[in-house]
């Protein structure tokens, strides 16, 4: 896993083999923060990252000087292997969590720029997520909310789609909300 751009573009991280993860790939991480670096001034930014497992996207936006991230995953391994990396970095603007997306999705106050969920693949709930993001208003006014998920899977039927890009398995399906 390498940091693409940023202060520490090209820093590679070497995250536990035994870590429950599927991270984003290089070539799909490249094309979304070209996306986004189109339509945001990153450092101006609030993130959201969901189920942030190895922390690929909380280190790239960090890196990137995102004003704030909060990284949530429900693995023990993964909450670690983010705050240690954070630490050592001194990327002070993370904040990490452990807990269920899902119940804290509901739980939560406040609206963010960004928010990216990278959820299990095989998790059937996925789709809720644009719903919950949307009743909560969890997104600020131009936010972005983008969803990783299997390329077969359509979300283009939710309320707040407006785009889905396709880079192999993988695709980003992007919500607005305003």
């Amino acid at each position: 896993m390498r940091i693409i751009g940023g202060n520490l573009k090209g820093i590679r991280l070497q995250p536990p083999a035994n870590l429950p993860v599927r991270p984003t790939t290089d070539m799909a991480k490249e094309a979304l923060f070209n996306i986004l670096n189109n339509r945001f001034d990153i450092e101006n930014c609030s993130v959201l990252d969901l189920f942030c497992g190895t922390g690929n996207l909380t280190f790239e936006f960090a890196s990137r000087n995102a004003q704030s991230i909060l990284a949530v995953d429900l693995d023990y391994g993964c909450v670690n292997w983010v705050k240690n990396t954070a630490k050592k970095h001194e990327f002070n603007q993370i904040e990490v969590r452990k807990g269920d997306v899902f119940k804290l999705l509901k739980q939560m106050t406040g609206a963010y720029d960004l928010i990216f969920a990278d959820p299990p693949y095989n998790l059937p709930n996925i789709p809720q997520i644009p719903v919950i993001v949307k009743e909560q208003q969890l997104l600020k006014p131009e936010g972005l909310l983008v969803v990783e998920h299997q390329s077969n899977m359509k979300l283009n039927n939710l309320a707040g789609y407006t785009e889905t890009r396709k880079y192999g398995n993988s695709s980003f399906s992007f919500f607005e909300f305003s």
